[in-house]
């Protein structure tokens, strides 16, 4: 069976897999690996451990090239100080011709040959002459890559109202899908800084435990729903998923938690009680007449 490692190329960004091949690596160790981009170099973040062949084979996981050397370390370096400069001159330009687009950051190619320069924008922007001027002072490829608001969290990372690492930026792959129907069906309240990430979008950990709930729910009867249980019939008007059980407004006044085993059939259900019959109203006695 194949080994693979978590090798991390930022600091803050989530790790990505990769076959070590032949070579035994550590915790810490940099090494060379192989991209869609090309060779890039990255930090060993999580230890080697053994994978399935159909595994390795389904997610066609990229090698190790080779671990880096002095020279390696030495370029990478070069390099995070020449993004620092290029980002800083594409800021700038940025503001000069007052283009509508907030820069991100800015990914030079381990090989040299390609800058990326990643910004949001609420619409499309027309940088022609942005990339002209970029590429007068680089002389190199260039490239401007508009990203959304939550691939720009994923890529400069943060903590969330948890108080944790955002989960884009530490383990999610990919994005999925979430609707305010799975915090309504977890019973949160619907305030939108509540419910909001980092980023302005609906949190992705609305989506963890939303399939657990369902499950959950099954059975169980929605709140305004009148049901027939053992202590008679009433409304449902509190849930508890977690524990499975749900409060019913019985037409005495009074409240009764129940189980969805203690649904009946309307005929199984008791009579409702018997109204207490009208109290005769006292007579006030009579004032004294006077003399």
């Amino acid at each position: 069976m194949p080994k693979v490692v978590g090798v991390r190329f930022r600091e803050g960004c989530k790790a990505y897999d990769f076959d070590t091949g032949h070579f035994v690596l550590e915790v810490g160790q940099q090494v060379i690996v192989e991209t869609e981009r090309g060779l890039a170099i990255g930090t060993v973040v999580t230890p080697a451990r053994r994978v399935e062949e159909e595994e390795a084979a389904k997610r066609q996981l990229k090698s190790v090239f080779r671990v880096a050397d002095k020279d390696d370390i030495e370029q990478a370096a070069n390099n995070a100080r020449f993004e620092k400069e290029a980002y800083q001159f594409c800021l700038s330009r940025i503001q000069d011709r007052g283009l509508p687009m907030n820069l991100t950051a800015a990914e030079y190619l381990f090989d040299g040959s390609k800058i990326i320069f990643y910004f949001t924008a609420e619409g499309r922007v027309d940088f022609r002459d942005l990339v002209k001027d970029l590429v007068g002072r680089l002389r190199m490829r260039v490239e401007l890559r508009q990203i959304g608001v939550r691939n720009e969290a994923k890529m400069l990372g943060g903590l969330g109202g948890c108080g944790r690492e955002l989960c884009c930026a530490s383990f999610l792959r990919d994005f999925s899908p979430v609707s305010v129907k799975m915090a309504k069906e977890q019973n949160l309240a619907l305030n939108p800084t509540k419910i909001s990430g980092i980023c302005g979008r609906l949190m992705c950990c609305l989506g963890y435990e939303y399939d657990t709930y369902m499950d959950m729910k099954k059975g169980m009867p929605k709140c305004g729903k009148r049901v027939c249980t053992r202590a008679g019939e009433g409304k449902v008007v509190r849930q508890n998923v977690m524990c499975r059980r749900f409060t019913v407004a019985l037409p005495d006044g009074k409240e009764q938690e129940c189980a969805p085993e203690d649904i009946v059939s309307p005929e199984a259900a008791p009579p409702p009680p018997e109204p207490a019959p009208p109290r005769k109203p006292r007579r006030q006695p009579k004032a004294p007449q006077a003399g």
